[in-house]
């Protein structure tokens, strides 16, 4: 399929996991991505891995939680390509866990400025320059942990993500008379790094969250990327402010 066949495709966060699996799939069907991140070094992994794609992946990197750097990163992009028709905000971060009540302020506000402050700063830019063409569509990463479900021990990621599903609707309100369309996935367990506790293996996870996921298993990166391609395409043309959420029935 070549849905995204001429489209710009912006991918934060698309250095790894969910993030560079949606960069491949866009890329694979026909789209110019623009794979943001922190560092060089995995965008341009992520960059070679598209291999015969029929489209093109333009590593740049960007530090959402700084709104210079954002502004800047949208400004490359309207110079290079003239426009973006969608964005995946996916950068994001676990956090340390603990007790809320043994948080330290640093730790919440690393958290909260890179998941909910640096996806709003994303939003911000992005809404901005989509206006300039007529609109677009925008994917938002919640997750099931926070607006579906919760669990002890990471109260800041828990606030972050139920903010982004929550911001997600407010956006989907004001900007779909601007022909921009706005939504959310909200992920459980996916098989990346993320869903490993330090030196465990993943079939000690997999030990570990049996029984925890009705579909007994965690989701495949590209399952995601699957919920994200379709709800940027023309296919979800009536898909506004939906948080979709992906997994395994976990949080019912």
């Amino acid at each position: 399929m070549r849905r995204f066949a001429g489209k710009v495709v912006l991918v934060t966060g698309g250095g790894s996991g969910i993030g560079r699996a949606t960069t491949l799939a866009f890329a694979r069907e026909g789209a110019t991505v623009v794979a943001a991140g922190r560092r060089a070094e995995p965008l341009a992994e992520t960059a070679k891995l598209a291999g015969e794609a029929s489209g093109r992946i333009d590593p740049m990197t960007v530090d959402v939680t700084d709104e210079s750097a954002v502004a800047r990163l949208m400004e490359s992009i309207a110079s290079r390509y003239g426009r973006l028709d969608v964005a995946f905000n996916n950068a994001g971060i676990l956090g340390a866990p603990g007790l809320l009540s043994q948080l330290s302020q640093e730790d919440w506000s690393a958290v909260i400025q890179t998941n909910l402050t640096g996806l709003w700063l994303c939003m911000k830019h992005e809404i901005a320059l989509m206006q300039t063409h007529g609109g677009g569509a925008i994917v938002n990463m919640a997750a099931n942990i926070g607006a579906h479900m919760t669990i002890p021990y990471l109260g800041a990621y828990t606030a972050s993500k139920a903010a982004v599903s929550a911001l997600t609707r407010v956006a989907a309100l004001e900007h779909i008379q601007d022909g921009i369309r706005i939504n959310a996935v909200s992920p459980g367990l996916v098989d990346t790094e993320m869903s490993l506790l330090p030196g465990e293996t993943r079939a000690q996870r997999d030990e570990r969250i049996k029984g925890a996921i009705p579909l007994g298993r965690v989701a495949d990166p590209a399952e995601v990327a699957n919920a994200v391609l379709w709800l940027a395409s023309d296919e979800a043309s009536f898909v506004v402010g939906h948080d979709l959420v992906i997994d395994g029935a976990a949080s019912l």
